[in-house]
Order: C-alpha cells, then sequence, then structure tokens
C-alpha cells in the first residue's frame, strides 16, 4: 500500500494494537485517505523535518467501530482522518512539549491539544488539520474526577 506522506507509511497510520486484538479492520475510504494525507503535509511531515529526528504516531486514523472501542468521542477528528496523536516518548530526541510549542508556534492546524502529562511536558499531543476550515484551538486535557475536561491552554 501506497505511503501517507514522506515520513509516514501507510501501515503506521492505520495501526492499532487494539484492532488487531479485535480482528478489526482499520481500513480508510479514498476521502479519508485524502484528508490524512493533508495532515501529514501540513503538521507531520514539516514537524518531522524540523527536528530531523524520528517522530512517533501514537493514533492515527480510527475506524467508527474502533473509535467506539476506545470510548473516542463520537465526533472524533481521528474516524475522518483528520487528526494525529503524535509522541516524541517512543523515540526519544524531541519532548512532547517541543512538538507542541513547534505546531503552535508555527503550523497551520485545527485543534492541538496538550493530552495530560504536566505542564511542562505532555504525555503526548493531539493534533487536527481540516481542508474546509482551521480553527487554531489550543487546549490542554486534564482528569478531574475521573473524567476528561478540555481548557483552554494558556
Amino acid at each position: 500500500m501506497e505511503a501517507i506522506s514522506k515520513y509516514i507509511t501507510y501501515h503506521e497510520a492505520t495501526h492499532s494494537n487494539h484492532a488487531d486484538a479485535q480482528h478489526l479492520a482499520n481500513t480508510p475510504d479514498a476521502d479519508t485517505l485524502c484528508r490524512m494525507k493533508a495532515v501529514a503535509a501540513a503538521v507531520f511531515d514539516p514537524l518531522r523535518e524540523h527536528f530531523e529526528k524520528p517522530i512517533g504516531i501514537s493514533s492515527f486514523y480510527r475506524s467508527s467501530l474502533l473509535n467506539y472501542i476506545l470510548k473516542g468521542a463520537p465526533t472524533s477528528q481521528h474516524v475522518k482522518g483528520e487528526a494525529i496523536d503524535i509522541d516524541g516518548d517512543i523515540y526519544g530526541g524531541v519532548t512532547n512539549k517541543e512538538i507542541f510549542d513547534f505546531i503552535r508556534e508555527n503550523l497551520i492546524f485545527d485543534q492541538l491539544i496538550a493530552e495530560f502529562g504536566t505542564e511542562d511536558n505532555p504525555d503526548w499531543v493531539h493534533v487536527s488539520y481540516s481542508l474546509k476550515k482551521n480553527r487554531n484551538q489550543v487546549l490542554r486535557s486534564v482528569t478531574k474526577k475521573g473524567r476528561t475536561m478540555y481548557k483552554a491552554y494558556v
């Protein structure tokens, strides 16, 4: 199968241990694949070229069923191929805070979320990109009383 971009293979973009364990297909349709390529070109590839180091992807495309099993938001942009979760800790060499700051300061995006972790370094970075309209919304996810909440990033 073709690559999503210069730095993302089709396998990386669609792989899920959860899907494999459940024997679920996690295959995007042509329109979704087009959106995935746009996310890669607008966000991931410039990020990878800036840091000149491998950067991990913890989640990219999720089928509707996989998203449901993972208890993802029903409106998750992962299902549309518009969101990617990036984790510098997978390969090391670049922190999630560095990734977050670079995207925030240099790239166009729809949503940028510092997911959990600390103010100094999120556990991972969620970023979405839309071919239609990008809100440049910057958020931080936190857990309060067992629930995930999103607040404006300061």
